[in-house]
């Protein structure tokens, strides 16, 4: 016979302790979950010409050839995000007023960071006999104050960075010999389970173009639904 207190949770309990070890959901932090928004990280520089509306503009050509189909594929997810403001594609073999220079990046890192440990201690009651003569026979418990936090381990996993850098240069009233001038200049950047750059480079180019021009050297935050694709508005 157990205590009062002891009685309804004592009946499926072993006579002996029988402590498990679970662990903390730490991972979640890094990876995308189906139900988490995409999340991109954009910082924009500007200094975009008043009479800009209307002109035209043209591909700089990359160095790395190698991936010219895939280079063409991102062209056009830009090109798609100009044309709504306004901007024209010059004719094949011309130059256009803005040149833009599209790059593209993915890197892997390997991150380390401390997973908690709980454990479920079980804790003996002694037999004892209270002030009416009744005895109640002692037993293992759950501990009642829950889980014991017991340490931490090491879990590591691997977290890729996806990068989109996009350039537009005005050649109207450049000198001749001259560069022309940056009038806009962004990064955009993923960070987590995945360095597709097919999948996540469309993501990166509406990133830029939220809110675009933007204020100048303003570093933005701008997520996406995952199931719908939609822009989060906050």
């Amino acid at each position: 016979m157990y205590p009062p207190f002891m009685n309804g949770f004592m009946t499926s309990l072993p006579s002996f302790p029988s402590p498990r070890i679970w662990l903390t959901l730490g991972v979640a932090a890094l990876l995308t979950a189906c139900a988490s928004p995409i999340t991109t990280r954009v910082t924009s520089f500007n200094q975009w010409p008043a009479d800009a509306a209307g002109a035209t503009f043209s591909y700089i050509t990359p160095m790395d050839t190698t991936r010219q189909l895939e280079q063409a594929t991102y062209e056009g997810y830009v090109q798609a995000e100009l044309e709504k403001r306004g901007l024209q594609r010059a004719p094949a073999g011309q130059a256009g007023r803005l040149q833009v220079d599209v790059a593209t990046t993915s890197r892997s890192e390997e991150k380390t960071w401390l997973q908690p440990i709980y454990q479920d201690n079980m804790v003996f009651v002694p037999p004892y006999r209270d002030a009416a003569g009744r005895f109640y026979g002692g037993g293992w418990v759950p501990d009642p104050f829950g889980p014991r936090y017991v340490g931490d381990r090491p879990v590591s996993m691997t977290v890729y960075t996806t990068n989109l850098r996009l350039r537009m240069m005005d050649t109207k009233d450049t000198p001749p010999g001259k560069p022309p001038r940056t009038v806009f200049e962004s990064r955009a950047v993923f960070e987590g389970g995945t360095g597709e750059l097919p999948l996540v480079v469309p993501y990166l180019v509406r990133a830029v173009f939220d809110d675009f021009p933007g204020q100048n050297g303003q570093v933005r935050v701008v997520k996406f639904d995952s199931e719908t694709g939609a822009v989060i508005k906050k």
